[in-house]
């Protein structure tokens, strides 16, 4: 599995306004300055991420953005499912039910299963107040 830079630049986005949840809405402006990101590429992010209800949106003067949830509530596995799909490491569990012909004698198929729990079990258990946490303790977040 990689995460694409659509992925990366979610999290750094709600990483930054979880970061700043005390200053309001945040402008895009201000989240591109910080973040290094293009102000285009987060227009597109923030439109997919504020129609999964993890963001609020305000226009006018004092508009911006923020998060809709408290950073203990928003999982990296939700927003990276948001922004990449699927976690899983191999096309054959990308449905719900397996689709491969091969998937009844695959020797391989337990492992890429296992493999799958192991990371969105991982990503589900890591929060954006975790990884500010982690941050602030000067540790770095390791598996």
């Amino acid at each position: 599995m990689k995460v694409s830079t659509r992925g990366r630049y979610a999290l750094r986005t709600l990483l930054d306004l979880a970061e700043h949840k005390n200053n309001g809405f945040i402008s895009l402006k201000e989240i591109a300055h910080r973040q290094n990101i293009s102000k285009l590429y987060l227009e597109q992010l923030v439109s997919l991420l504020s129609a999964s209800n993890i963001l609020r949106a305000n226009r006018g003067k004092q508009g911006g953005y923020m998060l809709a949830k408290e950073p203990s509530q928003c999982t990296v596995g939700q927003i990276l499912r948001l922004t990449e799909g699927n976690l899983m490491p191999v096309s054959c569990l990308d449905d719900e039910v397996n689709q491969c012909e091969r998937a009844e004698f695959c020797k391989t198929l337990s492992l890429w299963t296992g493999l799958g729990k192991v990371i969105n079990d991982y990503l589900d258990n890591v929060t954006l107040q975790d990884i500010l946490d982690q941050k602030q303790s000067g540790d770095n977040y390791v598996i």
